[in-house]
C-alpha cells in the first residue's frame, strides 16, 4: 500500500509539473498582453515597458518559468497583476465556497443519477427505461446557463422558494447545487445502468435469487455494491471539474467560488491567478483519483492494490 501511494505521489508530481509547463507556455504565447491590461489604453510605450520589466515579463520563457517554479516550491503562487493581492490569499478566500458547492453538487448528482440508473436497469427495454435514458441524454446535452436560468426563474422568481443569488445560507446553495446535480446526473445514470445490467446477469445474483432473497435485498445488498465501482472513479474526476469548471453556474447565481475567480482572471489576462486556479484544479483531480483508487478495495475486497 505504501509503495503504491508513494508511486502515485511521484506520478502526481510529474503530472502537476507537466500541467504547469503547458499552461505557462500557452499563456506565454497568448496574443493578449497582460501589461496592456495593467497600464491601460492611454499608457505610453515607456510606461508599458517599465511595467513589463518590473513584472519580469521581458525575460525569456524558460527564465520566467524557472522563476515561477522556484517561487511555487516555496509556497508562493505569485501576486495578482490587477487585484494587487497574493494569489494564495485569493484562492483560500474562494476555496470554502467552491468546496461547499462541490460537495452539495456531487451529492445531488449521485442521488439523482444512481436512482435513475438503478430504476432504468431494473426496467430494461421498457418504456420507463427508454424515457429515463432519453432524459439523461437531454441533461448531459443541456447548456449550463439554460438549466440554471430555468431553475432560477421557476423556484426563485415565480415561486419565491429560494434566493435569486448570493452566498451565505443553505437556501443559497440549493439551486446551484441542484443545477449541477441535474447536469451531471445523466452521466451517472447511464454508467450506473450499464454497470447494474452487467452485475444483474452475474452468477451470484442468480444464486441470491435462488435462495429466495427479496428483490430489494438482492438489488441493494448484492447488486448495488458491486455496480458502484465505476461511479467511484467518476467522482474522482468530478472533483477537479467542480473546482474550476462551473464558471457559468457560479456567474448566474453569484456564487463566489474559484470558477468565477478564474473567469475574471481570463478576461483580464491575470496570469498568476490563471496559473493558480489551474494548478489547484489539477491537484484536486489528482487527489480525487487517488482517493477513488484507495476507496475501491474497501468497496470490493477482490481488488488488490499493487
Amino acid at each position: 500500500m505504501l509503495a503504491y501511494v508513494a508511486r502515485r505521489l511521484i506520478q502526481s508530481a510529474l503530472i502537476l509539473l507537466g500541467v504547469s509547463f503547458i499552461t505557462f507556455l500557452l499563456l506565454y504565447v497568448l496574443p493578449a498582453d497582460p501589461v496592456r491590461q495593467i497600464a491601460g489604453r492611454s499608457a505610453t510605450a515607456e510606461t508599458v515597458e517599465s511595467i513589463r520589466r518590473q513584472l519580469g515579463l521581458d525575460q525569456p520563457f524558460l527564465v520566467q518559468y524557472g522563476r515561477y517554479l522556484w517561487n511555487l516550491a516555496q509556497g508562493d503562487f505569485g501576486r495578482s497583476y490587477l487585484q494587487k493581492t497574493e494569489v494564495a490569499d485569493l484562492l483560500v478566500s474562494r476555496l470554502p465556497a467552491t468546496l461547499l458547492l462541490m460537495v452539495a453538487a456531487i451529492l445531488c448528482e449521485l442521488l439523482i443519477g444512481l436512482t435513475l440508473g438503478v430504476i432504468a436497469a431494473l426496467n430494461r427495454g421498457k418504456a420507463l427505461d427508454n424515457a429515463l435514458m432519453l432524459s439523461s441524454f437531454v441533461t448531459v446535452s443541456a447548456p449550463q446557463f439554460v438549466v440554471a436560468l430555468l431553475l432560477l426563474y421557476v423556484f426563485a422568481v415565480r415561486l419565491g422558494w429560494f434566493p435569486i443569488g448570493g452566498y451565505g445560507t443553505p437556501a443559497h446553495l440549493v439551486l446551484p447545487a441542484l443545477t449541477l446535480g441535474i447536469l451531471g446526473s445523466g452521466w451517472y445514470s447511464r454508467i450506473m445502468r450499464s454497470s447494474m445490467l452487467d452485475v444483474l446477469r452475474a452468477d451470484f445474483i442468480r444464486t441470491a435469487r435462488a435462495k429466495g432473497l427479496g428483490r430489494a435485498r438482492v438489488v441493494l445488498g448484492h447488486a448495488l455494491p458491486n455496480a458502484i465501482l465505476p461511479v467511484v472513479a467518476m467522482i474522482g474526476s468530478d472533483i477537479g471539474m467542480f473546482m474550476s469548471g462551473i464558471v457559468v453556474v457560479e456567474s448566474v447565481f453569484g456564487w463566489p467560488g474559484i470558477g468565477q475567480l478564474a473567469w475574471q482572471a481570463i478576461q483580464r489576462v491575470d496570469i498568476p491567478i490563471i496559473m493558480g486556479v489551474t494548478l489547484v484544479s489539477a491537484l484536486a483531480i489528482v487527489i480525487g483519483n487517488l482517493l477513488a483508487d484507495l476507496v475501491a478495495p474497501v468497496i470490493d475486497p477482490r481488488i488488490r492494490i499493487r
